[in-house]
């Protein structure tokens, strides 16, 4: 495990609730973080960076509170980097003043949150799809890498998660957090065996009683299989995987649109956009975070002791 253990200790299993438009909410990282996830959100998900100050009040103040005994993972805000996002400073100025632990970034180098958040002793794990993206990431001196691969909800990656982990992994000893397809604790632990230290789980929380997704949207999720998952520009102009019942819905934005790469303000004009990745087949229910969580733990062990019992089958067939 290339996570630390101050980090490690806090986790009930190694998943990231991984930050969704318009879906992560205080709800849904403050449950999270109770059950030993890291609980991550968009911050433009709060209206202004005066109600980001407050969901950060909220969250501390949720998490400061109940059993003590049981492990908390971190809040981790999500921020877009990209030269549109015209909340970038002050968005990062409120996280620096609350003292984050870690923080996430996406579409585009983490170059300017760098310093300021390492000053205050914040992790920083980047968002990259490519290894062009990988090296630049840890040039600007990103503590983690997030692997977008095909499959993942939302704006997605294209590189098989098989070749990305293992192309990343030989040239870099730090956490590698796997994003895309990961819907159960058996894929989960196939991703460590990769090289993987966390992955991402968002399709999956979606469908929960506490995300902010509303109930056309988790049934949407609960009648689809990964055929329904398309790739599409409409949201933020670069690709992203949407479910193709709401592209079929949405007639505010032509399928004809052509993508003129990634905008902060297109991507916020389409905050209803149904999201998904390809584990949405692994979606049957609307479940609670305490239900989803305990599920995904429970499917993880299993899987750790059948990996067990395969190997030692494998060792003794070979030494017999």
């Amino acid at each position: 495990m290339a996570l630390p253990d101050s980090l490690a200790h806090r986790l009930t299993i190694p998943a990231i609730a991984a930050p969704m438009t318009s879906v992560s909410g205080p709800e849904l990282v403050i449950a999270a973080c109770r059950n030993g996830v890291i609980g991550s959100f968009p911050t433009h998900n709060a209206a202004t960076t005066t109600e980001l100050d407050a969901w950060l009040h909220e969250m501390q103040a949720a998490l400061d509170v109940g059993d003590r005994t049981r492990p908390i993972a971190p809040i981790a805000p999500n921020l877009v980097v990209h030269k549109t996002n015209d909340r970038l400073r002050a968005d990062l100025d409120c996280l620096v003043r609350h003292g984050v632990e870690l923080v996430i970034t996406s579409v585009g180098s983490p170059e300017p949150v760098i310093e300021p958040l390492h000053e205050i002793g914040c992790r920083v794990f980047a968002d990259v799809s490519s290894m062009a993206h990988v090296w630049r990431a840890l040039d600007m001196g990103a503590d983690g890498l997030i692997l977008l691969t095909a499959g993942a909800g939302g704006q997605t990656g294209w590189a098989n998660p098989l070749a990305f982990v293992r192309a990343v992994r030989p040239h870099f000893d730090g956490p590698i957090v796997l994003a895309g397809g990961i819907c159960d604790g058996t894929s989960m632990l196939a991703a460590q065996v990769l090289g993987a230290d966390l992955v991402y789980l968002g399709t999956r929380f979606i469908a929960t009683g506490e995300s902010r997704a509303d109930d056309a949207y988790r049934t949407a999720l609960i009648e689809s299989t990964l055929d329904d998952v398309k790739l599409s520009t409409r949201v933020g102009g670069i690709p992203a995987s949407l479910l193709a019942s709401w592209l079929a819905l949405d007639d505010a934005h032509p399928a004809s649109e052509a993508a003129s790469g990634f905008q902060q303000d297109r991507l916020l004009r389409n905050r209803t956009a149904w999201s998904a990745g390809h584990s949405v087949t692994g979606v049957d229910a609307v479940t609670s975070v305490d239900e989803l969580i305990e599920l995904i733990g429970g499917q993880y062990r299993l899987a750790q002791e059948q990996l067990r019992l395969q190997l030692t089958n494998s060792y003794l067939q070979i030494t017999s």
